[in-house]
């Protein structure tokens, strides 16, 4: 499924429809269609930051497409989406506790939520150590 990408300028919330890399050896940047994954030294755009991009001075832009749109969902992205929310929607399966039987020195101790008090040796029975 598509992940929905935003654009990687500061401050912009719209969806990425480009993506933007450098060829440094070569002095170009390529625009094209907006990559599979994100990668490190990518740049995803929005439609209005992929149409006014400049390169830096002696660098040359190649635009593998004319015209960058958003694209809609496709049916695949459509069912695993209604997939994960049936999946979530299950009740979670019981888990099976282990039945290791307490030590006797436990068993009989007052227990308090998950904590329990140990009888120390040469304790007073009221006291203990949590």
């Amino acid at each position: 499924m598509r992940s929905v990408r935003q654009c990687s300028r500061t401050a912009c919330g719209r969806p990425a429809v480009a993506t933007l890399t450098y060829v440094y050896a070569d002095s170009t940047a390529v625009l094209g269609p907006l990559a599979q994954h994100a990668e490190p030294h990518s740049y995803d755009l929005c439609v209005p930051h992929a149409e006014r991009l400049t390169a830096p001075r002696g660098w040359e832009v190649v635009r593998l497409l004319p015209e960058f749109e958003p694209l809609a969902p496709s049916r695949d992205d459509l069912l695993a989406l209604a997939d994960a929310v049936r999946e979530a929607g299950r009740a979670p399966e019981p888990v099976a506790a282990p039945s290791a039987p307490e030590p006797a020195a436990l068993a009989d101790a007052p227990r308090r939520g998950h904590l329990r008090v140990l009888r120390g040796a040469g304790a007073d029975p009221g006291e203990g150590t949590v």
